[in-house]
């Protein structure tokens, strides 16, 4: 691991650490902008290890296949739309956004004013895909959006360096422009490896926290995204919050979904029991 990438976790986990292990910390079960997608540009130096440290007592990571790991475009979006979930995931309150998918071969980038560009996929990436959902306006609260997004790389090291870049991004750009009247404010992150803060579930994991901000749906109002790592796989939820809605509730969601599609990349591409 490169002594930067050591640097960007420890400041992550100093700035956020109690968002992770509040939110997260429970969690057993199974971007056109940023937001919308979660991956970025390919790094230029090596990736990162896997992860050294020690598994927690009972970890609820598998052994990873390695060959089940798609080796072309055309398998990542086969074991990709085995792991997007649609709006079931969440629960009756959640229906689906218009659009419902991204653009594919589309990336997002963050330029050097920190807003949010598309770019076609990196090489590193294999295929990507985000859904949109959303509970609308009523029972006193706004409308709350909800993102998921899967992106498969060629291998572990290349997801790893996915995850060593949003640190970056956000101690770079703590204030983003998702685009022309919707910003994000006062963002910090939080990377663990498996084995560290109770994280016994994920090969790596990035949570994200703030403010957003939306000439159409007012604010600040929460903002959460969170992304985990399985192999070759990222998967990240996205949640942005409205007035009357419980953050708790938010987080809440923000796990489920992403629980939920971690574990079916697991089934996916982990080795059988026994």
């Amino acid at each position: 691991m490169t002594r930067r990438y050591v640097a960007l976790r420890a400041y992550g986990c100093a700035a956020a650490g109690l968002f992770f292990m509040a939110g997260m910390a429970g969690c057993t079960a199974d971007r056109t902008a940023k937001g919308e997608a979660t991956s970025r540009a390919p790094a230029t130096s090596p990736a990162p290890p896997a992860s050294t440290a020690a598994p927690s007592a009972v970890s609820l990571v598998p052994e990873l296949d390695e060959s089940k790991q798609p080796k072309t475009a055309a398998e990542a979006r086969e074991l990709l739309a085995r792991i997007l979930i649609t709006e079931d995931a969440f629960g009756p309150d959640v229906v689906r956004g218009a659009p419902f998918e991204s653009s594919s071969g589309r990336w997002p980038v963050l330029d050097e004013r920190c807003v949010w560009q598309t770019a076609d996929l990196p090489t590193d990436v294999l295929a990507t895909n985000t859904r949109y959902f959303l509970i609308p306006a009523g029972n006193g609260h706004g409308r709350v959006r909800l993102n998921a997004t899967v992106t498969i790389h060629h291998d572990r090291g290349e997801s790893g360096w996915e995850t060593a870049r949003a640190m970056e991004e956000v101690l770079r750009c703590p204030d983003q422009k998702l685009r022309e009247g919707e910003d994000l404010k006062g963002l910090l992150g939080n990377a663990v490896y498996q084995g560290e803060q109770m994280n016994n579930w994920s090969e790596d994991a990035f949570s994200e926290m703030g403010k957003y901000v939306s000439d159409t749906d007012g604010g600040p109002h929460a903002y959460f995204w969170y992304q985990a790592q399985f192999g070759p796989v990222t998967v990240a939820i996205t949640g942005k919050g409205a007035e009357g809605f419980k953050t708790e509730t938010l987080t809440q969601l923000v796990v489920q979904g992403n629980s939920r599609m971690l574990a079916q990349a697991k089934q996916a591409l982990g080795k059988a029991a026994g």
